[in-house]
């Protein structure tokens, strides 16, 4: 059970409608629908009567308000109570796709940890669809997310655009293509060496599918993120299709493990974009992970190259 769960379906009994509700709390109705569920499910209680007009509280649901706002209650006592300590104990959970992680992911955490040391900071590895709905559900407090230039951002979360790049194709530097200034597609479906694809639900296997024109290479392999695809190009495995600011600046391309070339006459773009839910009150620990990051997507961006 979770406080925002309570808070939900005390938004719900003051407005009197989940669609009300939704827009208060910049919400899909969806979303807040399934979640309020989730508690249903939990309790082993129907807190609201859901009609074609609309949903209320249930009788039931009427009998337990007052123990929800009791809660409720307490929770703003102590937080008010516990002040810095609240900043302080609490772990910030991220949620990445596994780009930029060099550049981006490894300073902003330490820079935050510098700054915070008794704050615990987790990050954990996940797609994109999965990132999202840990969002809404409250797992992650915040996601890192590759989108192609024309997607349209999810209205329920707060998007910042943090760094802006091309797609490349990352190769072994012994690779016959390493000689060129840049690849074809041709080179890609028919080149020396397999392609290493990242598998469905990440945004670079959408890309594929889009630069490829439908076609079909012989994928000899696939693989969750960008580190383990890197890796598996540094063992001479094959070649895969990343964003640039995965690459550049990697260690691995650091010691030319790895090298990269741009994609001729292709002009996509790739966004990597730092994404929390709407809400009213965000932790302030999440709050400053957050502000660390943006700061040290400008640092980049007003960087060499």
């Amino acid at each position: 059970m979770r406080i925002e769960q309570l808070e939900y379906i005390a938004a719900v009994t003051r407005l009197g409608s989940l669609r009300r509700a939704a827009e208060e709390l910049r919400l899909s109705q969806p979303a807040l629908s399934e979640t309020v569920r989730n508690l249903e499910r939990e309790l082993g209680v129907d807190l609201l009567e859901r009609k074609r007009s609309g949903a209320r509280m249930s009788a039931e649901g009427r009998e337990l308000l007052p123990h929800i706002i009791n809660v409720l209650d307490a929770v703003d006592r102590l937080r008010g109570a516990a002040g810095e300590q609240h900043r302080i104990s609490r772990m910030v959970r991220v949620g990445t796709v596994n780009a930029a992680t060099v550049p981006l992911l490894i300073p902003a955490v330490r820079a935050f940890r510098t700054a915070n040391p008794m704050t615990q900071v987790e990050v954990v590895g996940a797609q994109q669809t999965e990132i999202h709905r840990a969002l809404l559900e409250g797992g992650f407090d915040l996601g890192l997310v590759n989108h192609l230039d024309g997607d349209d951002l999810p209205a329920d979360f707060e998007s910042t655009e943090l760094l802006r790049g091309r797609p490349v194709l990352c190769l072994h530097p012994d690779s016959p293509l390493a000689t060129l200034p840049a690849v074809t597609v041709d080179d890609v479906l028919n080149g020396p060496e397999p392609v290493i694809a990242m598998r469905a639900g990440y945004v670079m296997h959408r890309y594929a599918h889009r630069l490829l024109r439908g076609r079909s290479p012989d994928f000899s392999f696939s693989t969750d993120g960008a580190e383990m695809g890197k890796l598996m190009v540094a063992e001479g495995l094959g070649a895969t299709l990343l964003p640039d600011f995965s690459v550049i600046g990697d260690p691995l391309e650091r010691r030319g493990a790895i090298t990269y070339r741009p994609i001729a006459d292709d002009s996509t773009e790739v966004m990597l974009v730092l994404q929390r839910r709407r809400a009213e009150s965000v932790p302030r620990a999440a709050q400053e992970l957050y502000e660390v990051f943006v700061r040290r997507s400008r640092e980049l961006g007003d960087g060499p190259g």
